[in-house]
């Protein structure tokens, strides 16, 4: 971090083992099984993805409690040429731009809250 700004993180997640595309997907309205997931990820990601106004509609549906999986579909205006895949990697960009900023300023606050129990 420079300057107390989270910088883009060194640590890239392999999503190749990760994510699988389902059937029927075309440049601008996929659907993505992302295996290992629930909705802590799910919820935190279409709220990502949804700022993106090049994102038409994203939702995400757990089909079955038992299964550890997490369905993903996200559709993008077809006028402004932005993939579902363009914007799948965009909203995993922003939440772990989100997620280091709030780790920084967590961490930060500590720091100062341990800082002055010291001083008393």
């Amino acid at each position: 971090m420079e300057n107390g700004e989270p910088t883009q993180s060194s640590f890239d997640v392999d999503l190749a083992d990760k994510i699988r595309v389902l059937p029927g997907a075309s440049p601008t309205a996929c659907s993505f099984q992302i295996e290992k997931e629930d909705h802590t990820l799910g919820n935190a990601l279409r709220f990502f993805i949804m700022k993106n106004p090049d994102v038409e509609f994203c939702g995400y549906t757990i089909p079955h409690p038992s299964e550890t999986k997490m369905h993903l579909r996200i559709q993008t205006w077809e006028d402004t040429g932005t993939t579902a895949f363009e914007a799948l990697r965009k909203g995993c960009d922003d939440l772990i731009d989100f997620c280091e900023a709030t780790s920084f300023t967590f961490t930060e606050a500590l720091e100062e809250f341990e800082a002055e129990q010291e001083e008393q």
